[in-house]
């Protein structure tokens, strides 16, 4: 039996050199072997993707990530960062109104539906956006920020290029069909790390599965929400011309990766690809931090692609009009960012103090230093105990100032981030 036995993994393996010779590419390590070779048929001319280590923007794969490709809903990830601007700039408030406009109500589904002259709060406009995907609320929401959508657009294309989104342009808040609109897959990576960064305060609402709109349910787009562990966001998007699209992010022990896919053949195909390039590459910074060699790369067996994407059409939506329940809270552990250098430095200048730790949480990224102290002031005199012993810091950079709990230990930062998000406090765990 155990010679039968050794006679057929000999078998197995010869098998898997014929593979691995055939393809051109390494046969997977003993420490990858749970993982093995991702089937990408990456032959569908419009596909495009890219995944980063959410705290250092490292690249951990791309492929086509700087072609141009047409980003239909996933656009309002830009919307969504100019409200969330407003939002902490104070011109706008979670209890405001957007009026529906005769043009805004008049925009091709996917929609809310509520009429010319009516009206709903910032809040389910947001989630309207996020969970909708509604193009009617994104042009009103252009048009309350803006006055008109053209401007909204020019105000997006400008804050896009500030962010380092070298390669879009916006003509609309929705995504709806424009030969116009470009971005790639790269850029919207860095978009939903600047959402992550600069607003995560804000970023929870991509993580809702549905809300309650008047009375009826509303359901979301996004299946790996509720199928795929740590995966928390972001946003859909699908036209005929650009495919099936998702830009997604999760977290698996204490680090996050964002992932584009653009131009999936099918929204299973699109979610496939989402998970198997995020489960890879959580695979592969697990091997690294053993000192192996690896990528993501190498353990996908992909055919090399060939042809233009087609011009848009006038179809648009997300690819999957079905949703999951409502869930208003992010992840119990987020993964912890970079801290600043600012405290380990004056630590340094004294060292008769020993630290007590250099973890952190944030609990807000904010325009002013004066709104950054008010929430820490606000934390700290409503949860003294969680944060007890921690320094307040507001750490600038990048246009924001963070308010920020430092000198923590790691088991403290991650107790008082999860205390703080059973508040409805946004919180995210700063790494050494």
């Amino acid at each position: 039996m155990f010679a039968k036995l050794l006679s057929a993994r000999s078998l197995l393996a010869a098998a898997g050199l014929a593979l691995s010779c055939l393809v051109g590419a390494l046969a997977p390590t003993a420490a990858s072997a749970a993982i093995p070779y991702l089937q990408l048929n990456a032959s569908e001319p419009k596909y495009a993707a890219i995944v980063i280590d959410a705290n250092s923007g490292e690249v951990l794969y791309d492929k086509r990530a700087d072609s141009p490709r047409y980003p239909a809903s996933v656009t309002k990830l830009m919307t969504l960062y100019l409200t969330f601007e407003a939002l902490s700039e104070g011109r706008l408030k979670l209890t405001d109104r957007i009026v529906m406009s005769p043009r805004a109500a008049a925009q091709a589904p996917t929609k809310i539906g509520i009429p010319p002259g009516d009206s709903l709060s910032v809040d389910e406009a947001i989630k309207s956006m996020t969970v909708k995907s509604a193009n009617d609320v994104a042009v009103a929401t252009a048009e309350r920020l803006a006055g008109s959508e053209s401007r909204f657009a020019a105000l997006m294309t400008l804050r896009g290029q500030e962010l380092g989104m070298r390669n879009s342009r916006f003509v609309n808040a929705s995504g709806l069909p424009d030969s116009r609109q470009i971005s790639t897959a790269r850029d919207l990576a860095i978009l939903s790390r600047a959402i992550m960064r600069d607003f995560p305060q804000y970023y929870s609402y991509f993580s809702v599965r549905g809300f309650t709109f008047r009375g009826n349910y509303v359901k979301g787009h996004n299946r790996l929400l509720d199928s795929m562990e740590g995966f928390d966001g972001l946003k859909t998007g699908y036209t005929n011309a650009s495919g099936f699209n998702l830009a997604g992010s999760a977290v698996r022990d204490g680090r996050r990766l964002i992932a584009v896919v653009l131009g999936g053949p099918s929204t299973a195909w699109r979610d496939n690809n989402m998970e198997d390039l995020l489960l890879t590459g959580f695979d592969v910074m697990k091997r690294r931090a053993r000192g192996e060699r690896t990528t993501i790369a190498a353990n996908i067996y992909e055919d090399e692609p060939s042809g233009p994407i087609e011009r848009p059409s006038v179809e648009q939506g997300d690819g999957d009009q079905a949703g999951l329940q409502i869930v208003l809270t992010e992840k119990p552990h987020p993964t912890p960012v970079k801290i600043s250098p600012t405290l380990r430095a004056a630590q340094a200048a004294a060292p008769a103090k020993k630290p007590k730790g250099e973890w952190g949480v944030q609990v807000g990224a904010f325009k002013s230093k004066a709104l950054a102290n008010d929430q820490l002031k606000l934390v700290r005199g409503r949860f003294a105990k969680v944060v007890a012993g921690a320094e307040s810091a507001v750490e600038g950079a990048g246009g924001a100032f963070r308010a920020q709990f430092q000198g923590m230990t790691s088991e403290a930062a991650r107790g008082a981030c999860s205390a703080l998000k059973a508040k409805r406090v946004p919180c995210m765990v700063l790494a050494p």
